[in-house]
């Protein structure tokens, strides 16, 4: 019975994100707002809003797991930190080898998703920095881990599994025009079979958050520099 609560409970949470995600625009059109004409600040601004609104939902939805989660992860912050930090450096390892080989015997393009998110940095940094570091963590962890973990019945190496190869798509699929591009799953799914991992073995998901952040918060601040070295 504690499963198949769990299961509709991460089911429903996965359905708000979908969804919820596909239907941005609704609230502006449902009201008759015309907002193609609005400036970007106020295109992104609202976005940002949209996005903590989401966050918000799901996590009323796991309201209570969340607020036990927090405190202990207040009360064991550096214990976390000190013991799962190394897992960052492996996904970082992983990542690097897996792009790499791709780069070389596959494609030069860079990821459809990278090239997507650099484009977007250009044009609109604040907002993209704010959405990739701050909020694209916390909604990721909450639906890719948290809520598919919620979905597998207990059974850890599918949801490992699962997670890895649904986050790893959801990066591929906006964006891939050939095969070769969903070889692309592969990094981008190491990360989400790396933080699925440490939220199993912490069982608290402010862990895979903390990681998260350090990863977008670091690859962010890298490419920042980069363009303005350019």
């Amino acid at each position: 019975m504690k499963h198949l609560k769990n299961f509709g409970l991460g089911l429903l949470a996965v359905l708000i994100y979908f969804i919820g995600s596909a239907l941005e625009s609704w609230p502006l059109d449902l009201l008759h707002i015309h907002y193609e004409n609005w400036p970007e600040v106020a295109i992104t601004t609202y976005s940002l809003i949209y996005e903590i609104i989401l966050i918000g939902i799901v996590i009323f939805i796991f309201r209570k797991e969340m607020k036990e989660n927090f405190i202990d992860y207040k009360n064991h912050a550096n214990d976390y930190l000190t013991k799962y930090i190394k897992y960052w450096f492996l996904t970082m390892g992983l990542m690097c080898i897996s792009n790499l080989i791709i780069q070389i015997f596959f494609t030069s393009e860079i990821a459809g998703n990278e090239q997507a998110v650099r484009t977007l940095l250009d044009n609109y940094p604040i907002y993209t920095f704010i959405a990739s570091v701050v909020l694209a963590p916390l909604l990721e962890e909450l639906i890719f881990r948290f809520s598919i973990r919620k979905m597998c019945f207990g059974v850890s190496w599918l949801f490992i599994i699962l997670s890895g190869l649904i986050f790893g798509g959801m990066h591929i699929i906006g964006n891939a025009t050939s095969w070769v591009d969903w070889l692309y799953i592969i990094p981008y799914g190491i990360p989400g079979c790396v933080f699925a991992y440490t939220l199993v073995k912490s069982n608290n998901i402010f862990v895979p958050i903390t990681l998260h952040t350090i990863h977008n918060g670091i690859l962010v601040s890298l490419q920042i520099l980069l363009s303005l070295l350019a």
